[in-house]
């Protein structure tokens, strides 16, 4: 088959490195890719909002199969175009996506699904916004509707600080339409948990959960990110616990927007929140997680092709089960000097080489180009160094000693991956 990939981040590259080991594919493109993603396939400069280039694309080089990565072309409507041009392409239609793009519609969603979800109110002025949370006692949480770059979610510890955040999104438009509309729900404690399935319409498979670490810094300390890393399996799901999430959940969330007249194909990810010996979804995204799909690719044993045409087609249960690696897989992501909100760039990278050809470490690129015969940075996120291991401690330590052998100026990353395990008893 000939496939293509759209998208340029660590996810993308895992998508591709995946691909590119499956007996199905014969020629694999990525558009635009990184400085990785051009190892295994044909990149193209073209922009992932530009639907008609794409298409034209599509049709140009006889692309069997698309698979869409990020979620601002889903929600854009990638798949119904390509879909109305007879095109097979892996993702939501948009008002599928729409369960990620407008938190509106996704709490809606659950509350008249009886989808466990935290309690919560709808805003669209901001001075019913003020005299709600002038009677509530932090903490408690505040999300702009609309897609903000993982940015549109604030943990309010104070209400000088809720008024400030209501004015920058409501008033001040810091993320224009986006944060028009508010949602102010409570706030749950608990740990937190990543729950992705793909998806055909009908039912699902699921892929081992897996936990990412938003903050910059150790300790969950700092400004949110796109995320620092992630792990896979966690130890905090029993059989009975993730039985709940997958028919309570993800398979009732499925029913719901079939019933809606909207067949969900593709990855659903549920962002869980674990609190009290029950799951409850703070948020759903309509894509592949980044970096969850780094270690969860990376433990995959079943051919990965397979399983996104199963989607496509609305055949997932004619399909075996899944099979993984046994083991942990860890990602811990190495992030450029500025990064979150001004990451320095052009820095040579050093000491790939050192690490290519491993079975049990893969460095994935995100923020990367190539110069010549180098790799250079290009973003914040840069590279999802992957491990897996027999046991936490086993992968948590590959993982870093492959970090170890990667040099760039101004490199940063998390040395607490992972390490949330360890504390399980």
């Amino acid at each position: 088959m000939n496939v293509l990939v759209i998208g340029s981040g660590g996810r993308e590259h895992a998508l591709c490195w995946k691909l590119s080991r499956s007996a199905g594919v014969d020629r694999l493109h990525c558009i635009p890719g990184n400085g990785g993603i051009a190892d295994l396939a044909e990149c193209r400069d073209i922009s992932v909002g530009d639907t008609a280039g794409l298409l034209e694309f599509t049709k140009k080089m006889k692309i069997d199969l698309v698979v869409v990565g990020p979620e601002n072309p889903l929600a854009g409507g990638i798949v119904d175009a390509f879909e109305a041009k007879g095109i097979p392409i892996f993702g939501p239609v948009a008002r599928g996506a729409a369960i990620e793009a407008s938190k509106i519609f996704s709490k809606e969603l659950m509350r008249d699904s009886s989808i466990p979800t935290a309690h919560f109110q709808i805003f669209d002025e901001h001075e019913k916004a003020l005299r709600y949370i002038s009677g509530k006692e932090p903490p408690f949480v505040i999300k702009a509707d609309g897609l903000c770059a993982g940015k549109g979610a604030y943990v309010i510890k104070d209400i000088a600080e809720a008024e400030s955040v209501l004015k920058e999104l409501m008033v001040n438009g810091i993320y224009g339409d986006a944060g028009r509309k508010v949602v102010i729900e409570e706030f749950l404690p608990g740990i937190e948990a990543s729950y992705l399935a793909f998806a055909d319409g009908k039912t699902i498979l699921p892929m081992p959960a897996s936990q990412d670490h938003k903050p910059l810094l150790d300790e969950d300390l700092g400004p949110n990110t796109g995320g620092m890393g992630a792990y896979t399996p966690i130890p905090f799901l029993n059989d009975d616990l993730e039985r709940e999430i997958r028919d309570g959940i993800m398979l009732k969330t499925i029913a719901a927007m079939r019933e809606m007249g909207i067949p969900y194909k593709g990855v659903l990810y549920g962002g869980l929140m674990l609190s009290g010996g029950k799951p409850y979804v703070i948020e759903f995204n309509a894509r592949f997680g980044d970096p969850e799909t780094q270690p969860i690719i990376f433990k995959m044993k079943s051919d990965l092709l397979p399983v996104l045409i199963a989607c496509v087609e609305g055949r997932l249960d004619k399909l075996e089960d899944i099979t993984w690696k046994e083991g942990v897989s860890v990602c811990v992501v190495i992030a450029s000097k500025g990064y979150p909100e001004n990451p320095e760039k052009g820095k040579v990278i050093r000491g790939l080489d050192l690490l290519s050809g491993r079975e049990d470490v893969a460095v994935f690129h995100a923020g990367t180009k190539r110069v010549g015969s180098e790799y250079h940075t290009s973003g914040g996120r840069v590279l999802g160094v992957t491990a897996l291991g027999a046991t936490y401690e086993e992968a948590i330590s590959k993982a870093y000693d492959a970090v170890g052998v990667i040099d760039f100026e101004g490199m940063y990353y998390r040395r607490d991956i992972g390490k949330k395990a360890l504390l399980v008893k």
